[in-house]
């Protein structure tokens, strides 16, 4: 299967309530593991990978760095892979654009790409991550592929008090129907977790929903039930991993020095 018929698959399995679940890996090793245990695809956590590369997230990862440890995902497994892409590296739609076709390059078929100013303060306006959005469009297809463009808002991450979330909804839905408009695949809503918003997000978004599993949000059976049409789980599996190799050397070292 070449990239551009991955991509194709891919938005196929983006389906309103029979959502594609994404166990977020890090490394080519954590996605041949994935997918061993029967994942259809697979994608990066910016968090994780910056984590397992020994950086903080939010842009800290060196661009060079990102570029070939989405080279080596693509390389080792054979279902499509999404890379986390943060900002996009840059401000400039140009910049940008010329920043995801080196992920293409990569053997990427999607990408996340987040609304928030990385490094800076609250969210770009809808205006300019329209135009930032469109330029990505645009170089995915001069490169051939159709790229998987998964819309991400940091509206509610911004807001932690959820108690709050309902009045930024409105917002939500016209970032969804404006990013889809400049050529967006799916809307992700990182931190939004009650029930009623987000099934009212699902009813009015024309574009895929991305929900990530976190402290308080329903089961996935119950965001399918909701017209989520896709669920991610983020840093939640590194997390884990990590936990587990920590305990697991810990009992070799107390047995060792025993």
């Amino acid at each position: 299967m070449d990239q551009s018929e991955k991509a194709r698959q891919f938005h196929a399995l983006h389906v309103k309530g029979t959502p594609l679940v994404l166990y977020n890996i890090w490394d080519a090793g954590s996605a041949v593991a994935v997918v061993k245990a029967g994942a259809p695809a697979v994608a990066t956590g910016s968090w994780s990978v910056a984590a397992a590369q020994g950086f903080q997230d939010g842009e800290a990862v060196p661009l060079d760095v990102v570029e070939q440890v989405a080279g080596h995902i693509a390389g080792a497994v054979e279902v499509p892979v999404s890379i986390d892409f943060e900002g996009g590296y840059a401000e400039a739609p140009d910049a940008v654009a010329q920043n995801i076709a080196r992920i293409v390059g990569a053997g990427a078929i999607g990408i996340n790409f987040e609304d928030q100013v990385v490094g800076g303060d609250g969210l770009y306006g809808i205006e300019a991550q329209c135009a930032r959005i469109a330029a990505i469009r645009s170089r995915a297809e001069t490169l051939g592929i159709p790229l998987f463009i998964n819309a991400r808002t940091d509206l509610f991450l911004k807001q932690p008090d959820r108690s709050r979330h309902a009045e930024i909804l409105d917002e939500a839905k016209q970032r969804a129907a404006a990013y889809q408009d400049a050529g967006a695949s799916g809307f992700f809503a990182p931190a939004l977790v009650d029930e009623t918003l987000i099934a009212d997000l699902c009813a009015a978004a024309a574009l895929p929903v991305n929900i990530m599993m976190m402290g308080g949000v329903p089961t996935i059976e119950r965001l399918a039930e909701l017209g989520v049409a896709r669920v991610s789980h983020g840093p939640g599996p590194y997390r884990r991993a990590m936990a587990t190799l920590t305990d697991e050397a810990g009992k070799v070292y107390a047995a060792a020095s025993a």
